[in-house]
């Protein structure tokens, strides 16, 4: 009887130790899953997987929660120009470093070391192309170069495609982001927002159209000039837009910012921007506005003669 019990109870024990082992195992705190390099895409905004070749196919922009991801001014120009119809221009201008202007490192080493990571020369790319058949002049900048910051090669490069655009009777569109004028060239910097200001000014005088579009974040200098320039102002959603940033501003003013300050879509509710376009439909809406704003100078033209002669006539009469 005695050894009845002692056995029950040391089978107990086991059973025990057994079931505590098990439901420890069940409490393991789960671990990371290791993402391999390239392969997939943790959205910063939501945390969910993406391949990244599907990624890639939906334009850089999440399929779950719609983060639009920052992209380069390569992938940009493969989403919104035709295929074989991409022309560069320009691109043998390059930066120099007329101030000599040095702080942690000469200006000089900075420009150099962006080229050989980037193979970028600065941080706008200019061309033409067409956009479902329709010609245009495109500018792209390119944030990964010192922060987007607009140079006078930046500023030379814009102002050309614009002269250019002007000449041929091409709209504009000029994809922007930025963190505003580039401080290492001082006023000459600065200088590039009149000069390309002045061009879009002739480009409107000729009854032309430009498009800026602002991608996440225009600020600075940019913002200051010809990306609030446009005949039509789109946005992309979530993108930030601003002049000073919203820590310089609260310490400005010392006062809290609503947490949507400086949003496409506070922008758009005040009327500083015309529209926010998902970058999906961007190509397909660029399109349509240039279709609709083509210069239809012969109609135009035969519309007066035939004006004038009606005039003459009446007048004789």
């Amino acid at each position: 009887m005695a050894n009845n019990e002692e056995s029950r109870g040391l089978k107990s024990l086991l059973d025990w130790f057994a079931n505590r082992r098990k439901s420890g195992s069940t409490h393991l705190e789960p671990q990371e899953r290791e993402i391999a390099d390239g392969l997939w895409h943790k959205c910063p905004k939501c945390g969910v997987l993406t391949y990244t070749k599907d990624l890639k196919a939906n334009q850089m922009v999440c399929v779950e929660c719609g983060h639009h991801n920052r992209v380069d001014s390569d992938e940009r120009i493969r989403q919104l120009i035709d295929n074989n119809t991409w022309e560069a221009i320009n691109e043998h201008l390059r930066p120099t470093d007329p101030l000599q202007f040095r702080d942690r490192k000469p200006y000089s080493d900075r420009l150099r070391e962006m080229e050989d990571k980037l193979g970028l020369v600065d941080a706008v790319k200019t061309g033409l192309g067409q956009i479902n058949g329709l010609p245009i002049a495109l500018g792209v900048m390119d944030f990964r170069f010192m922060g987007g910051s607009m140079g006078s090669v930046v500023g030379e490069k814009l102002t050309r495609l614009i002269e250019q655009a002007t000449q041929r009777r091409y709209p504009v569109v000029i994809v922007c982001t930025s963190g505003g004028a580039r401080m290492q060239e001082g006023m000459l910097s600065l200088m590039q927002m009149a000069k390309i200001s002045g061009a879009l000014e002739r480009h409107r005088q000729c009854k032309l159209l430009y498009i800026p579009v602002l991608a996440n974040p225009t600020t600075g200098g940019v913002t200051a000039s010809f990306a609030m320039l446009g005949d039509i102002i789109i946005a992309e959603p979530k993108a930030t837009i601003g002049f000073a940033g919203r820590r310089v501003i609260e310490q400005t003013l010392r006062e809290k910012l609503p947490e949507d300050f400086q949003t496409a879509e506070d922008l758009l509710k005040h009327g500083f921007v015309d529209d926010i376009v998902p970058r999906t439909e961007l190509k397909n809406t660029l399109a349509q506005l240039i279709a609709l704003h083509q210069p239809i100078a012969t109609t135009t033209h035969s519309m007066m003669r035939w004006e004038t002669m009606t005039l003459s006539s009446t007048a004789a009469e």
